[in-house]
């Protein structure tokens, strides 16, 4: 949840030294791989890239998300910033499907791969850099609630994690034949379930999400002690639009309370919960039923 100008501008510079480093990164392990004939690396290499790709996407996202509401708009534009995590998502899975596909072709064509320093070196480089800037995107992610950025983080870690396997598999193919091929199809299942695990979750968000039980008992905590009553608050719906967050609840009145009396009532639980909690909360009322204690 990018609240202010300087959190976006702190994201949008995750997005940037992303870009910088992993198009650096990209030309060296395609050259290792090449030099090799290593189809691992070589993946691994676009994968490297398709980074730098994601970081754009995630800067067009937050340069989007930004904007204020307009009529067309009215609840913001910060959305976006899921849609630019759809993106890198469905981007990560035809990597995954493209290079698996290699990796099943060099298993039934039994090739095999001499590696060299140039390839160790470039991918030792790789994996230090890489984890480096997912750690810097996960720490910028989580002070700027962005999505995005942290799912730009784990497409960093993931990026780290299949260069070590690449390095073990370096080491262990002078001894087996079909490494090159085992390793370039186990870092593109990684690659896909980093895939779903960014589509999953912002899907998730745009669909619409319930509020946990935490929150509801807090809010009807708030909206008691603010009241002064039992409220029986009840049928929560939370609308999340990223730069902020819709709440929408019940609650009963007594039905002989005036229409004056009961506004003002919601309308001191909206501010208190909106100070307190950060959502902007719409209260519906209703008569409450015989029965029902203060």
């Amino acid at each position: 949840m990018l609240q202010n100008a300087k959190n976006i501008k702190l994201a949008e510079s995750e997005g940037w030294v992303s870009v910088f480093v992993n198009i650096l990164l990209f030309v060296l392990k395609l050259f290792a791989g090449i030099f090799t004939g290593s189809i691992a690396l070589i993946a691994d290499a676009w994968h490297t890239l398709s980074d730098s790709l994601s970081s754009i996407i995630v800067i067009i996202g937050l340069k989007i998300a930004k904007k204020p509401a307009d009529k067309e708009h009215p609840f913001g534009h910060g959305r976006s910033e899921l849609i630019s995590s759809l993106l890198i998502g469905g981007f990560l899975a035809v990597i995954a499907y493209t290079f698996f596909m290699e990796g099943v072709n060099q298993f039934k064509s039994k090739e095999s791969v001499n590696y060299n320093t140039f390839a160790i070196v470039a991918t030792i480089i790789s994996i230090i850099l890489k984890e480096a800037l997912a750690q810097y995107a996960f720490w910028i992610g989580k002070k700027t609630k962005s999505k995005s950025v942290i799912a730009d983080g784990w497409h960093h870690h993931s990026d780290a994690f299949s260069s070590v396997i690449i390095l073990i598999g370096i080491f262990l193919g002078k001894y087996f034949w079909w490494i090159d091929a085992l390793m370039a199809m186990i870092v593109t299942i990684m690659i896909l379930w980093v895939a779903i695990s960014i589509i999953r979750d912002a899907s998730s968000t745009i669909l619409g999400e319930e509020p946990s039980t935490e929150m509801m008992t807090e809010i009807s905590k708030l909206a008691n002690h603010t009241a002064n009553r039992k409220l029986y608050a009840h049928h929560f719906h939370i609308h999340n639009y990223i730069n902020h967050k819709e709440l929408t609840f019940h609650v009963l009145m007594p039905g002989k309370m005036t229409i004056t009396e009961s506004h003002n009532i919601v309308t001191q639980i909206e501010n208190k919960i909106l100070n307190e909690l950060g959502l902007v909360a719409t209260i519906h009322i209703e008569p409450k039923k015989q029965g029902c204690n203060d």
